[in-house]
C-alpha cells in the first residue's frame, strides 16, 4: 500500500483492509505515519461511539445490531505495518515496483507518488497528484512533482472552482472583518474545522491578528481532543514546517485554551462575553462541533464561519446553501445564527493551480485520469485540459480498472457490478429527502389553524402511504 497521506478519505479504510486480511506493509512519509496513529483510532473510537448509539435506537425498534468497520483497537493494530519513507528517495516493492514521493504541499506529510513499473516494452512511469496544495498553505511549501510521466492520475476537488488569490496578509485581514463582525456581547464565533491542520493554521492566524492589535484579545478554545493530539505532532515536525515560530506562538498565547474532557466540553456552554470556539469535525457531520452548533446555532448572536470545504450532503454544506431548519442529534434547530464562509484556508489547489501544476509535469505522453472531484469538476478540468493537451483524458468511475499497454488505456470490462452507481455519489440522498420531509411536516403541523386541521394533514398523509402501499403489491409478479 502506498498513502499519499493522512487525511480520512485517503486512509480511512486502511483499518478494513487489514481486517479483510491485507498483512503488506504501508509506505507513507513519517508525519503521515505520526498523523495516521491519531486519526485512525479516533476513526475507529467514532464509529464505535456511533454505532452504540445506532444499535440502542435498533433494539427498541426491534432491528438489527450494527457494527463499526473497524475499532480503535483495529485502528491501533495496523500501525506495525506502517513504513516511513523520506521524499525524493526512490524505494522498491516486493513486486519490483519502484517508487517515490514528492511533496505535495497539501497536509503536513502529504505526497504525490511517483512509480516506475517495467512492462515488454521497457519502464512505464506513472505520478499520483494525491491531494495538491494551493500557493498560499501556512505551513506547506509549494508542490512539488516530477515531469515527464506517460500516466497522470490528478485530483479534481476545485477542479471548477476558482478562489480569491489569498496572500498570507489579505486572508488575515479578511479573517480580521469577519471576527470583528461577529463581535457581540455574549456571543461567539464557531468554526467547524478539520482537527488537522486547518484548526492549527486559524489558530495561528487569530492570534498573530490579536498580537498586532488588529483584533481585541478575547478566549479562543480549540474544543478537539484530535486537534489537541495533532497538535502535538505538529510541534514535533514544526522543523519542517513554513511559519513553525509563529504557530508556536500561537500555542503559548494565555487566551487559549484545549479542551480534553467532556466536561471541560460541556462547560463551554456556561461561558459569558465573546468567544470563539474551533471544533470538529469540519463537515459538522460528526464531533463536539454537533454539541456546540446545538446549544448556539438558534441563537442571532451566533457566527457559524466555515473555513474548509463543505461536501454535498452534509450539515455543514446544508447551512452553507442556506437551510432556516435542520435536524441534531433527534431534534430541529431553527437557524437564526450567521452563516458565514472564508475561502482561503483550503489544501486544495484550485482549477487555475490544478492546470497549472498538470502543464507543469508535461510532457505527459499517454493519458491522464481526472479522480477525487464531483463530476461537474472533473468534467470542467477535463474539457480545459483537452483544449491544452493532445493525449487522452478518462474520467474513471468507481470500480472501473484500466490496462495501460500500447500508447494508451484501455477500460476493462468486468462481470462484477458496480458498488455505486455514479449518479448516486456525491449528491443528497434518500435520507436528506427524508429528514427535509420530516422538517417541513413539522411546520405544515404547527401552521395549522386548529387540532383539526392537522388531523386532516396527518389522514391525507395516511392515504398517500396506503395508496403507494397498493400499488406496490399489484406490481408484484
Amino acid at each position: 500500500m502506498l498513502l499519499t497521506h493522512a487525511h480520512i478519505d485517503h486512509s480511512g479504510l486502511l483499518p478494513k483492509l487489514a481486517k479483510d486480511g491485507f498483512s503488506g506493509p504501508i509506505y507513507t512519509t513519517s508525519a503521515s505515519v505520526d498523523l495516521c496513529a491519531i486519526m485512525l483510532q479516533d476513526s475507529g473510537h467514532i464509529q464505535e461511539s456511533e454505532v452504540l448509539q445506532l444499535n440502542r435506537r435498533n433494539r427498541r425498534r426491534s432491528r438489527e445490531a450494527v457494527e463499526p468497520i473497524y475499532t480503535a483497537d483495529e485502528a491501533r493494530s495496523i500501525m506495525p505495518q506502517f513504513v516511513a519513507v523520506p521524499y525524493g528517495e526512490w524505494r522498491e516493492t516486493a513486486g519490483k515496483l519502484k517508487f517515490r514521493f514528492w511533496d505535495a504541499g497539501h497536509l503536513l506529510g502529504s505526497a504525490s507518488i511517483e512509480i516506475e513499473a517495467k512492462d515488454a516494452d521497457g519502464p512505464v512511469r506513472l505520478l499520483f497528484s494525491g491531494d495538491v496544495g494551493s500557493r498560499h498553505k501556512l505551513f506547506e511549501s509549494n508542490p512539488e512533482a516530477p515531469s515527464g510521466v506517460d500516466y497522470l492520475i490528478c485530483e479534481t476537488t476545485y477542479g471548477d472552482r476558482e478562489r480569491e488569490d489569498y496572500a498570507l496578509k489579505e486572508r488575515r485581514i479578511s479573517l480580521q472583518k469577519l471576527v470583528a463582525q461577529s463581535n457581540q456581547s455574549n456571543g461567539v464565533l464557531l468554526i467547524p474545522s478539520f482537527a488537522v491542520e486547518r484548526t492549527q493554521e486559524v489558530l495561528t492566524d487569530l492570534i498573530a491578528l490579536m498580537d498586532t492589535g488588529m483584533l481585541p484579545r478575547c478566549p479562543v478554545i480549540i474544543d478537539s481532543p484530535l486537534a489537541s493530539k495533532a497538535t502535538d505532532t505538529f510541534k514535533k515536525h514544526v522543523g519542517s514546517m513554513e511559519h513553525g515560530a509563529d504557530f508556536l506562538r500561537a500555542l503559548n498565547a494565555p487566551n487559549v485554551r484545549f479542551t480534553e474532557t467532556a466536561e471541560q466540553s460541556k462547560a463551554l456552554d456556561l461561558l459569558k462575553g465573546f468567544h470563539i470556539v474551533i471544533a470538529a469535525s469540519g463537515m459538522c457531520e460528526a464531533g463536539r462541533i454537533r454539541h456546540r452548533l446545538k446549544n448556539w446555532l438558534w441563537r442571532p448572536e451566533c457566527t457559524v464561519l466555515f473555513v474548509g470545504f463543505q461536501a454535498a450532503g452534509t450539515l455543514g454544506r446544508i447551512l452553507q446553501d442556506g437551510a432556516e431548519v435542520v435536524r441534531i442529534q433527534g431534534e430541529e434547530i431553527r437557524v437564526g445564527a450567521r452563516i458565514a464562509t472564508l475561502d482561503a484556508y483550503s489544501g486544495h489547489a484550485d482549477a487555475s493551480e490544478l492546470d497549472d501544476w498538470v502543464m507543469e509535469r508535461g510532457p505527459i505522453r499517454k493519458a491522464i485520469f481526472l479522480v477525487h472531484g464531483e463530476a461537474g469538476a472533473r468534467s470542467a478540468m477535463s474539457n480545459r485540459l483537452a483544449k491544452l493537451l493532445p493525449v487522452e483524458i478518462f474520467t474513471p468511475r468507481l470500480d472501473d480498472a484500466y490496462e495501460l499497454k500500447g500508447e494508451s488505456a484501455r477500460l476493462l470490462t468486468s462481470d462484477i457490478p458496480a458498488r455505486l452507481q455514479p449518479q448516486e455519489i456525491g449528491h443528497q440522498d434518500w435520507h436528506n429527502d427524508y429528514q427535509n420531509f420530516v422538517l417541513n411536516l413539522a411546520d405544515r403541523l404547527k401552521d395549522a389553524a386548529d387540532r383539526k386541521s392537522r388531523a386532516v394533514i396527518l389522514r391525507r398523509l395516511e392515504r398517500a402511504l396506503e395508496d403507494e402501499t397498493n400499488q406496490s403489491e399489484d406490481w408484484r409478479p
